[in-house]
């Protein structure tokens, strides 16, 4: 599936230059934002199917386009300085940024199952008064790029927010979009699954193979998340002994687990070949 309009878009970007738009072209046909005196871009970093190895989706990282290889990441530098204004305007930058750069790439328009995991920034949630995604959806609708790849993945929240959080999920459940939930153990998993029924749950890896009974607790989230038809994928994977961790859990399980981090993929701004991290994924237990 090709997309002649998101290419139209790119082609008067190259003609035209940027001088009436936050977006513009590097010399290698990717898009940079600009926001205040930064230049951003996207890296990209698969997630991929923890027994396969295949990447089912992609989770889009605003870096800066200075220095080359994988920058730095742009919120660490932006999120002390900027306002609630500029932070809803940035997060959406970057969103558009990062849509543009994954869709406008061959292995993109090849996978057509593929999804693209965006960030929401926390900030957000609450300078946003009502109708969470609309924005982001008439961009998509402009560009003619497929809302039903997309996965927004919205900040952990305090108990406290319990309540923004309901609010802000079905606004973008309103608007079309899927998205992920921050779980910070078995049991907030539980009670997310239960309160915001989310399409994909999010763990930290490092989490795992703390205690017997902490990962039995996993064991029967993840038995619980397959019953709601929820995916579950566990983030910052960076360790040999976190892999092994997650394989006993999945076959304990009996569940297909989704896995993400540099252990087994660098975030890059090309989309990674299909086959590539299996190995790794694919590590055998002692």
């Amino acid at each position: 599936m090709s997309f002649p309009v998101l290419n139209q878009y790119l082609s008067r970007l190259s003609r035209d230059g940027a001088s009436h738009t936050s977006i513009q072209l590097d010399p290698l046909g990717r898009a940079q934002g600009r926001f205040f005196n930064c230049t951003m871009t996207s890296a990209f970093q698969p997630v991929r199917e923890l027994q396969q190895g295949a990447a089912i989706a992609y989770e889009g990282l605003a870096r800066s386009a200075a220095g080359g290889g994988e920058g730095l990441s742009l919120w660490k530098l932006l999120d002390s300085a900027a306002s609630d204004d500029e932070s809803v305007e940035l997060d959406r930058l970057c969103r558009m940024l990062h849509a543009i750069n994954f869709f406008r790439q061959e292995e993109a328009v090849g996978a057509g199952d593929t999804d693209l995991y965006l960030n929401v920034h926390s900030r957000l949630l609450s300078a946003v008064s009502s109708n969470h995604g609309y924005a982001f959806r008439r961009i998509l609708d402009a560009l003619e790029l497929p809302l039903a790849r997309i996965v927004l993945l919205l900040p952990p929240v305090t108990a406290q927010q319990g309540w923004l959080i309901n609010y802000v999920a079905d606004n973008y459940r309103r608007n079309g979009f899927r998205f992920a939930v921050q779980a910070s153990g078995a049991r907030d998993g539980a009670a997310l699954l239960e309160r915001v029924r989310p399409d994909v749950l999010r763990l930290d890896a490092r989490g795992v193979g703390g205690s017997i009974d902490a990962d039995a607790a996993t064991v029967a989230l993840l038995e619980q998340s397959r019953q709601a038809g929820v995916r579950t994928e566990f983030r910052r994977l960076d360790t040999v002994g976190a892999l092994q961790a997650l394989h006993r859990i999945a076959e304990a399980a009996g569940a297909p687990l989704l896995a993400q981090g540099t252990l087994l993929d660098v975030p890059q701004p090309a989309l990674a070949p299909p086959a590539a991290g299996a190995e790794l994924a694919a590590v055998a237990l002692p």
